[in-house]
């Protein structure tokens, strides 16, 4: 059986968000964070109630990183304020996921943590 490169590497992007995560339980059920993937691709967001319905839960993706298999590379993408993604940096091809995380929680230009 194949295996995905999203499951070998599920372990790096849980620890990933778990990181993110505020400790205090009540916090959390104002602001959290969570992801996804499918395929090859990894999507990482927040979790909140929506501003005008705190009933409706909302998961506002700010990351998304796509692996591209033929080219052995991540890409990762930002969401601009018009609600389009944008790629956010070239990364050279050998980049593992754990250097692309890193790259999000630096967030040198703003872009995920604003």
């Amino acid at each position: 059986m194949k295996k995905d490169i999203i499951n070998i590497n599920e372990g790096i992007v849980k620890n990933f968000v778990e990181s993110l995560r505020p400790e205090d339980l009540e916090i959390r059920k104002q602001v959290d964070f969570g992801y996804s993937y499918n395929g090859q691709v990894i999507e990482i967001f927040e979790i909140r109630p929506a501003w005008d319905n705190p009933k409706e839960i909302m998961h506002l993706a700010f990351a998304k990183l796509r692996y591209t298999k033929t080219k052995s590379n991540w890409k990762l993408y930002w969401m601009r304020g018009n609600l389009k993604r944008v790629v956010y940096e070239e990364f050279p091809s050998n980049i593992t996921l754990a250097n692309v995380l890193t790259v999000i929680n630096e967030d040198k230009h703003g872009c995920f943590f604003g």
